[in-house]
């Protein structure tokens, strides 16, 4: 048998994938991060299923757990918040489980910041406004940040910032981005994206500190900033969607159903 990590998606219950619903539906044991997750997302596990709540339990003891129940015989799913390539110290785990010799693999999920950006109906990637996002942290009580990768440097260049695992700094790190991106520089806020307890917040680099703590915000929650978040008209429109764009003829069927 093969262990299997599980996007679990933002949180709601109808937003994961096909297939991660048949893995829960088929796991005999399911670990979880019940800071994150709807408890709702559970409901696509079979009667019966063993489930185990990590949000205290440290890496050795999860792995220690994953390896019991798969020695056992048991089909194990380790569910991880929103999308196993992001913070879901995937690496820490299956190097576990290499060394232990237990098989695994990965199902991806729809990630935090794609939720948070959905529930304000705002893309990302604006032509001649921004055309990159990059997806960080910062360091607070957590493993160092590399001296590179400083958010002060991420905001001069202008992309959109999707910030994780920050929410109770938001005030902070809005005071380092200033200079780079303007007290005016749209913010928005949302707290467990897709859930039924989201809270979305918008402002600007300047207000949005006070926001968050007005709203008592603690953990669970994507700070996106940028340009592209503003309301302002479009200048300039997509190419590949373009009509002055040449295109080849499409002699293509549409596929029969």
């Amino acid at each position: 048998m093969t262990v299997h990590f599980v996007g679990a998606g933002p949180g709601a219950a109808d937003l994961i994938t096909l297939r991660a619903a048949a893995l829960l539906a088929a796991a005999d044991v399911v670990l979880y991060p019940g800071t994150y997750l709807d408890a709702a997302v559970l409901e696509h596990c079979r009667a019966g299923v063993r489930l185990v709540d990590t949000q205290h339990l440290d890496l050795d003891r999860i792995t220690a757990a994953v390896v019991e129940e798969h020695a056992a015989g048991q089909e194990v799913v380790r569910l991880t918040s929103g999308d196993p390539s992001l913070y879901s110290a995937l690496t820490e785990q299956t190097r576990r489980l290499d060394a232990a010799g237990v098989p695994w693999d990965v199902t991806p999920g729809v990630p935090a910041y794609a939720a948070a950006a959905a529930a304000v109906g705002r893309e990302l990637t604006v032509p001649e406004v921004a055309q990159t996002v990059v997806l960080t942290r910062t360091q607070a009580r957590s493993t160092a940040m590399p001296s590179s990768e400083s958010l002060e440097a991420y905001a001069a260049t202008g992309a959109t910032l999707a910030i994780h695992l920050a929410i109770t700094r938001t005030a902070e790190l809005m005071a380092r981005v200033e200079p780079h991106l303007g007290a005016d520089c749209p913010v928005v806020v949302v707290y467990r994206a897709s859930q039924p307890e989201q809270v979305v917040l918008r402002g600007t680099v300047a207000t949005i500190g006070d926001q968050v703590e007005q709203a008592g915000l603690r953990q669970a929650a994507v700070v996106l900033v940028g340009r592209a978040l503003g309301q302002d008209p479009l200048l300039v429109e997509s190419h590949l969607y373009s009509a002055g764009r040449t295109r080849p003829t499409d002699t293509a069927q549409p596929p029969h159903r």
